[in-house]
């Protein structure tokens, strides 16, 4: 098994942070991981992305130029790596900030309303915890549940309830299939 994930938005989503989890949660199912973040000049409101790898063998590099996964998070994230996913592969689109429609017929879609689904729960920040549930449910490259377990270990200093309040944000993600 090997998934190579690309994860990108502006900086604040929660981008880097969602890749630090997943490289967390896969470590703790005993799987082989690597995680390389980017970002562009500015952090905050500028670029981000992450390059994240999991698999059942070594993993070579750590960087993922195309990958069987890409989730973007902005309208400037579809134009990048939507070209970059492996034929195959599936593209995870937050609607919520995403208008233009992606292009490929070689690709499985997965439509996302992450920062909607956020708003609806109480905390906008838990965007990304939607879109990793989705992720988990769509590529079963990592477990819903491992991503909860890890949430403690990545975020030491949330409270019992923000934890909570993630993990709903990934169960809600969880729900969303490919059409």
């Amino acid at each position: 098994m090997y998934q190579g994930i690309r994860i990108s938005g502006f900086g604040g989503q929660g981008v880097i942070s969602a890749g630090v989890l997943l490289a967390q949660a896969g470590m703790m199912e005993g799987k082989e991981v690597s995680f390389f973040p980017a970002y562009g000049a500015e952090m905050r409101g500028g670029t981000a992305n992450c390059s994240v790898v999991v698999a059942s063998d070594q993993v070579s590099t750590p960087i993922v130029t195309a990958p069987d996964t890409a989730i973007v998070l902005n309208e400037p994230s579809l134009a990048k790596f939507e070209p970059m996913v492996k034929p195959g592969g599936l593209l995870i689109v937050n609607t919520s900030l995403v208008n233009s429609k992606p292009t490929r017929k070689d690709i499985k879609i997965l439509n996302v309303p992450c920062n909607e689904i956020a708003s609806e729960l109480g905390n906008p920040k838990i965007m990304n915890m939607v879109a990793m549930g989705a992720f988990a449910a769509a590529t079963g490259a990592i477990t819903v549940d491992a991503i909860a377990k890890a949430l403690p270990k990545v975020y030491k200093k949330l409270k019992p309830e923000v934890i909570e309040l993630n993990v709903k944000a990934l169960k809600r993600g969880a729900e969303f299939k490919i059409s």
